[in-house]
């Protein structure tokens, strides 16, 4: 056995790691221990108490509690499916057994086998017939009562997180709950899940600065995607109708309750359709992942209710800021535009066109009272590179968000399948890029070549996971619905 490695401990840490010596040199390692078999989970074991009492199970967790009562004890075991109590006497598990588990120390793995019954009080737990040491803690858990409070030690440290917190496990299971049902809602109607690569040589599909990094056998730089977006439209030109990636993105932004820089991502492209088929499917597919986590569509976000029985609520940007700020901005000159802003202390840039200057109006007075599920429609071209003009006015274009809580959850679309005016799009952005925009996008020569071939008319749908997973746990930070957020390194 090689030397250990010299660490500075506590007390208790010394303490335990003198205990796993005392163990390797009596020739009791617990990580020399490969495999045990368990039969039942504490889930399993409560659930069908029934027609499992008195039957031999064998059971494997973390130890949280104990008490020892002389020649006897009681101990709690968490598992992934909650915990199971234990009664471990000397008689049953003999005498040197008993001993050593009475050395065992709050958060050691160990392993039960024995008969399951229920006690005086009416707990069901398992009457022990052998305990086994599995791993050895050589950390003291933090203190029970209390839990583990320190925000930024919970997002560093989530194992901890997961062992002391119990509401933050369960966070984690609605969350996959609610990736299933998506996956499900859109197998059922024909859609095709597909995986596109992460590192690509032009970062498109969305405005966003990029994360850049370099591929050494091909000595060019690459990019994370910031969109699977462009290449599942590739797939719909090759005639795959109906796609679909849940993937992750990266965006080379600041962090903040609602944004992290690599999220989970749904997009979603549909042939033959516009996106008033877009926003039915996104108003279903919403109400399914409502119902599946909150098994009801009337919840509850801190003292905020919301409404998902009802119909989505439809306005245009237009008519949001008009009710909201109390400025049409219907048929505005570039000119007049510019000197509302400056009136309602709005900064604008030179770039800036009336339609960027609309958008900047929504985000100051509309956002906020988009409480209850509201589809803001048709955004101004300048701000929407890849999306159809309306045919009765081309300064704006088929495309809306939905908003709850005031946040945006969903993007679509009826995408541009003009390949000319595509690429006029794309070379509007590059000059937008040169004028020092560091999120505009780049032309694209292989997805203009594919659109050249003929791309059918086409929906798309883009939405934020960990957004809508925040939502449906009552989450207040994205870093909440995140196992591993973004960190700083810690010093």
């Amino acid at each position: 056995m090689s030397e250990p490695v010299q660490e500075d401990l506590d007390e208790q840490g010394r303490i335990r790691r003198d205990k796993l010596h005392e163990l390797q040199n009596s020739g009791a390692d617990p990580f020399r221990i490969v495999r045990y078999d368990v039969t039942h989970r504490s889930g399993a074991i409560k659930s069908g108490f029934e027609t499992l009492a008195g039957t031999k199970v064998s059971a494997a967790g973390r130890m949280m509690t104990r008490r020892v009562m002389g020649k006897a004890s009681f101990c709690d075991v968490a598992d992934a499916e909650g915990h199971i109590q234990a009664y471990v006497r000397r008689d049953d598990v003999g005498a040197e057994s008993y001993a050593a588990f009475k050395k065992f120390d709050i958060g050691d793995i160990i392993g039960i086998r024995g008969k399951v019954f229920k006690t005086q009080m009416g707990e069901i737990s398992i009457h022990a017939e052998e305990v086994t040491l599995l791993a050895k803690s050589l950390h003291t858990l933090p203190e029970k009562w209390h839990g583990l409070r320190d925000q930024e030690l919970r997002y560093r440290q989530r194992y901890l997180d997961l062992i002391v917190n119990p509401e933050v496990k369960e966070v984690f299971l609605k969350r996959s709950s609610i990736i299933k049902a998506i996956r499900a809602f859109l197998d059922a109607r024909g859609f095709l899940e597909v995986e596109t690569p992460v590192l690509q040589t032009i970062p498109g599909g969305a405005s966003a600065r990029p994360f850049v990094t370099h591929h050494n056998a091909l000595d060019i730089d690459m990019y994370m995607r910031i969109s699977p977006e462009l290449l599942l439209k590739q797939l719909i030109i090759g005639g795959l109708e109906r796609v679909y990636e849940i993937g992750r993105a990266f965006r080379n932004e600041g962090l903040s309750i609602k944004h992290n820089p690599e999220f989970t991502l749904l997009e979603l492209y549909q042939a033959y359709t516009d996106y008033y088929g877009m926003m039915d499917l996104t108003e279903s597919l919403i109400k399914e992942a409502v119902k599946t986590a909150r098994d009801t569509f009337v919840i509850k976000y801190g003292d905020i209710e919301i409404d998902f029985a009802k119909s989505f609520e439809k306005m245009t940007m237009l008519e949001a800021v008009k009710k909201y700020s109390g400025v049409d901005f219907t048929g505005l000159s570039l000119e007049t535009a510019r000197a509302l802003a400056a009136e309602r202390e709005i900064e604008t840039e030179a770039r800036h066109g009336a339609g960027d200057i609309l958008s900047l109006f929504f985000e100051k007075y509309a956002e906020e009272h988009l409480v209850q599920p509201t589809f803001i429609m048709d955004y101004p071209v300048e701000i929407s590179p890849l999306t159809k003009r309306k045919p009765d006015n081309p300064d704006f274009t088929e495309r809306f968000e939905l908003f709850i809580l005031g946040r945006e959850f969903a993007n679509a679309y009826s995408e541009l399948n003009d390949p000319l005016d595509q690429r006029g799009r794309f070379i509007q952005q590059e000059r937008m890029r040169e004028a020092g925009d560091g999120e505009a996008q780049r032309i694209d020569e292989d997805f203009l070549l594919a659109m050249e071939y003929g791309m059918p008319p086409t929906g798309g749908l883009g939405i934020g996971i960990d957004r809508l997973v925040m939502l449906l746990t009552e989450s207040y930070s994205i870093r909440d619905v995140l196992l591993f957020p973004t960190m700083k390194p810690a010093q």
